[in-house]
């Protein structure tokens, strides 16, 4: 199942590859379509002809993806793939790329960190836009400036810093 939306000059699709994403959560479409659009918004990438896509997958087809894409032969939570344009295109519509996220893993996650399976898929739609938007985690410097994008956007939908139990417990 497709659904599309237009946010203002944004086109957001979301794609239904795993019928357990609409048994857990009805609204995940709903869900994944306010959070990519919260995360262009805080980054600066809500421009005129954007469109991105996400898929709502299950943890065999994120596990191939991460096999084929990354050498890496099991699933992880989100899977960022973004679109690059040459320097200066003027395309219309500005293609960022796709946003894929594995349920299995994210259902795992949310139970073992006692979040809400909601709250947890906007997180991780959020830190999948952000890569799509050039943003990265590799040095800390780099990854202080995502974490605190993802956290003013996610606080934005009246979601809880997903960082803050690390930073109580020390980490």
């Amino acid at each position: 199942m497709i659904a599309g939306a237009r946010t203002s000059s944004v086109t957001i699709d979301v794609t239904e590859r795993a019928a357990a994403w609409r048994r857990a959560l009805p609204k995940a479409a709903a869900i994944c379509r306010t959070a990519a659009a919260a995360a262009l918004e805080r980054a600066g990438g809500k421009r005129a002809g954007t469109e991105l896509s996400i898929v709502l997958a299950d943890d065999a087809l994120v596990a191939d993806l991460n096999r084929t894409y990354r050498g890496i032969a099991k699933p992880t939570n989100v899977l960022s793939f973004s679109c690059s344009e040459p320097a200066g295109a003027s395309a219309r519509p500005r293609l960022l790329g796709d946003v894929v996220l594995a349920y299995g893993t994210i259902a795992r996650e949310a139970r073992a960190q006692r979040k809400s399976l909601g709250d947890h898929l906007a997180h991780l739609v959020v830190h999948g836009v952000l890569h799509l938007l050039g943003f990265d985690h590799e040095r800390a410097a780099e990854a202080r400036r995502m974490e605190r994008l993802e956290v003013e956007a996610l606080a934005g939908l009246g979601i809880a810093d997903p960082y803050r139990a690390r930073e109580l417990a020390g980490g």
